[in-house]
C-alpha cells in the first residue's frame, strides 16, 4: 500500500529504542552544524560564480523557465536508474567523495562550454554524479546504496532545499519514513522533490548560459552542488542511522531543537 507523501513525518521506525546518550546528542549536534555550515557554504559559491542567486531566473529564457520542474523531474528520474547502473563495472572506482568532485567540475566545465544548449545537455549526467554520490554517503552510515530503497531515500536528499527555495530548511519529512517501494510511490516522491531541486538548477543553468564563461561558472557550480549534497546526505543519513538506534522521534525532536536554537529553518512539509 502506498504511503501518503504528504504525511511522511508521521510514518517512523516501530519499536522502543535506546535512549539518547551523550555521545548521540553529540552527533545530533554535529549534524545540526553540518545543515547550517552546508548551505552557507554553498550560498557563498554560487554568489561568487553566478551572481545573486535570486537574479538566476531572470537570465534564462522564458521558455527554459516555463519547463524547468519537467526538467527537474527528468533529471532525477534518468539518475534514479543510471545511478544504480553505473555503480558496476568500472563505475565501481568512482565511488570517493573527492572523485565525485572532480568528476562534476569536469561535467560541468564542458556543459558550460556551448552556453545554454549544452548545460541542458549536460544536466542528467550532473544529476547522476551527484546521486552517486548521495549513494557512496548513504553505504558509509550502513545502508545498501543499490536497494530500492536507499535510492528513494537518495531521492530525498535533492528536496533538502538550496539556492532559489523559500527557505533554506533541510526537509526531515522523510527521515525515519517507510516509503511504500512502488512506481506509483516513486513518481509521488518525485514530484514532491523535483520543484525544490528545479530551483537549484535555475541558477545552474544561469550560471553556463554564457557560452566559454559559462565553462569556468559550470565548473564552479557543479562542485559546490556536490559539495551541498554531499554535506547533506551525511546529515539525512546520519540522522536515519541514529534513527534506526535510538528512534527516529527522539532523534528529530533533538535535531530540531538543536536547529531551532542556531535559528535555522525546518522544512516539514
Amino acid at each position: 500500500m502506498d504511503i501518503d507523501l504528504d504525511n511522511l513525518k508521521d510514518v517512523t521506525f516501530d519499536d522502543a529504542k535506546e535512549p539518547l546518550d551523550d555521545v548521540a546528542l553529540e552527533e545530533i549536534a554535529t549534524l545540526a552544524a553540518k545543515q547550517h555550515k552546508a548551505n552557507g557554504g554553498l550560498m557563498t559559491a554560487i554568489n561568487f560564480v553566478g551572481g545573486q542567486v535570486e537574479d538566476g531566473l531572470k537570465l534564462l529564457p522564458q521558455s527554459v523557465r516555463a519547463q524547468l520542474d519537467t526538467v527537474a523531474r527528468r533529471a532525477l528520474r534518468q539518475s534514479y536508474d543510471m545511478a544504480h547502473r553505473s555503480r558496476s563495472g568500472a563505475g565501481e572506482k568512482v565511488g570517493s567523495d573527492r572523485l565525485h568532485r572532480v568528476a562534476g567540475t569536469l561535467s560541468g566545465a564542458v556543459g558550460g562550454l556551448g552556453g545554454l544548449p549544452t548545460a541542458l545537455a549536460e544536466l542528467p549526467l550532473a544529476t547522476t554524479l551527484i546521486f552517486r554520490a548521495v549513494q557512496s554517503v548513504a553505504a558509509e552510515h550502513g545502508e545498501d546504496p543499490d536497494a530500492e530503497e536507499t535510492r528513494m531515500e537518495c531521492l530525498a536528499v535533492f528536496g533538502a532545499g538550496g539556492p532559489g527555495t523559500d527557505d533554506d530548511g533541510v526537509d526531515t519529512s522523510f527521515i525515519g519514513a517507510r516509503l511504500s517501494l512502488t512506481g506509483p510511490a516513486l513518481n509521488k516522491l518525485i514530484a514532491k522533490v523535483a520543484p525544490r531541486f528545479a530551483a537549484v538548477l535555475s541558477q545552474k543553468l544561469a550560471s553556463q548560459a554564457v557560452p566559454v564563461l559559462g565553462a569556468a561558472a559550470g565548473a564552479g557550480t557543479n562542485y559546490a552542488f556536490v559539495n551541498y549534497y554531499v554535506s547533506i546526505a551525511h546529515v539525512h543519513f546520519g540522522l536515519r542511522r541514529l534513527g534506526r538506534k535510538h528512534g527516529s522521534d527522539a532523534v528529530l525532536e533533538e535535531f530540531h531543537r538543536v536547529l531551532a536554537e542556531a535559528k535555522v529553518p525546518v522544512n516539514l512539509n
